[in-house]
């Protein structure tokens, strides 16, 4: 029996129980479905972790003061002395890195003639933009003569913009931060959410004298402070000898003793989205992995039906095997019906995995993201199921004695 015979076959078989055979495809659809869906959360997240890579920079590394203990109660992160703003220069002044800035942040109510809105405002230096691979869609951003004026100068995020100026047209206008007056002379591009939920385009960045002069105040401890220092790494230098390197030169600014712990901490987001992204692909292979158990249950159920197909159909066999069909054919034939029963079942599934992703990626907010690489393992997984499971009807069908067949009630 050739494969064109056969597969006409299978599909007369299949339409004339059309229920039975809905049900058995039945286990094979969500299966199929749920690794569809499974596998296009997985790819979407990876996705998300590289664009957010992109838009903040593999190459980035942020350093802050540690904690400070106080009564044997440690402080958290970032509660010890603050840096000098003199210690931007002296990181800068590294061989591998490229451009630094030091950043001021506190939280603003800003006011224009017709709105307010409550955000965060950012101080750094004119590098703050290069170091944080932040566009501007609107206006220029401060210069390097504005910071060290400390000029009374803006770059609103698009979120801001969009709080405070409805109609567009925010360049040029006066603002007020708290009680201060400002001039806003550029909106940032739209970066989006970041992999926490936080909404990135929800910030405003000045010149740093002026946030630390007219917004923050100073430091007790440090007349001209920064919270924390940003500083890109030269493309192709190792990040984790940068951070070594950097981590010396902190000691040796801060006059930290051999053997005493440093007070100040290094944070990368570029590995925190990475470990964030690893932890999601983990739990993405652990939903995969129940998606093909339920994928191999509806194999079971596949077999358990052509078993009984092979029972309903014994005299159909014994008269094939009479006029002359033999074992190999049976097989051929059985095998066929298993592995177009559950190749339909696949394109069903797929088609259903193709909606649930999308539903998905809506909900969830991230990329959708199905590929034909994903569509061909689907459907492969699916053909592969009919060839597993249907091996053992078919050769259970292929066995059957001629005599006994033709005898069977």
């Amino acid at each position: 029996m050739n494969l064109s015979v056969a597969a006409n076959s299978a599909i007369e078989a299949l339409i004339s129980n059309p229920m039975r055979s809905l049900l058995t495809m039945l286990g094979i659809i969500i299966g199929v479905a749920a690794v569809m869906v499974m596998m296009s959360m997985g790819e979407g997240a990876k996705r998300e972790m590289e664009a957010q890579i992109a838009s903040v920079g593999a190459n980035m590394l942020t350093v802050s003061p540690g904690s400070i203990s106080r009564g044997g109660r440690r402080g958290g992160r970032g509660s010890g002395r603050p840096f000098e703003e003199s210690v931007v220069a002296e990181i800068e002044s590294l061989p591998f890195v490229t451009a630094a800035t030091g950043i001021l942040n506190d939280p603003v109510t800003a006011v224009s003639e017709s709105s307010n809105w409550s955000t965060s405002i950012e101080g750094g230096s004119a590098a703050y933009f290069e170091v944080n691979n932040w566009a501007l869609s609107e206006g220029r951003a401060f210069t390097e003569q504005e910071v060290r004026s400390g000029s009374s100068v803006v770059v609103l995020g698009p979120t801001v913009a969009n709080e405070l100026f409805p109609g567009g047209d925010a360049i040029g206008q006066r603002i007020r931060l708290n009680s201060v007056p400002v001039t806003v002379i550029g909106v940032l591009a739209s970066k989006g959410a970041a992999s926490m939920g936080m909404d990135r385009d929800d910030t405003i960045v000045a010149p740093l004298g002026m946030v630390r002069n007219r917004i923050t105040g100073g430091s007790r401890w440090v007349p001209r402070h920064v919270e924390r220092v940003q500083f890109l790494v030269e493309d192709g230098y190792d990040m984790t000898l940068a951070q070594e390197e950097t981590a010396v030169k902190m000691r040796e600014i801060r006059r930290i003793d051999p053997g005493e712990d440093d007070d100040f901490r290094f944070f990368n987001f570029a590995d925190m989205i990475q470990q964030r992204a690893e932890q999601e692909q983990t739990m993405s292979m652990l939903l995969a992995f129940t998606a093909s158990v339920a994928l191999i249950v509806g194999g079971v159920g596949v077999m358990n039906i052509m078993l009984v197909s092979v029972t309903e159909r014994t005299r159909e066999i014994g008269l094939r095997m009479a006029i002359g069909a033999r074992g190999g054919d049976i097989l051929t034939q059985f095998l066929v019906e298993a592995i177009t029963l559950c190749s339909f079942g696949g394109l069903v599934g797929i088609a259903i995995g193709w909606v649930g992703a999308y539903a998905a990626a809506e909900i969830g907010g991230w990329p959708f993201a199905v590929s034909p690489t994903m569509i061909g393992i689907s459907l492969g997984a699916a053909a592969a199921i009919g060839i597993v499971f249907g091996f053992f009807p078919a050769r259970r069908a292929a066995q059957l004695d001629p005599i006994q067949a033709l005898r069977h009630d």
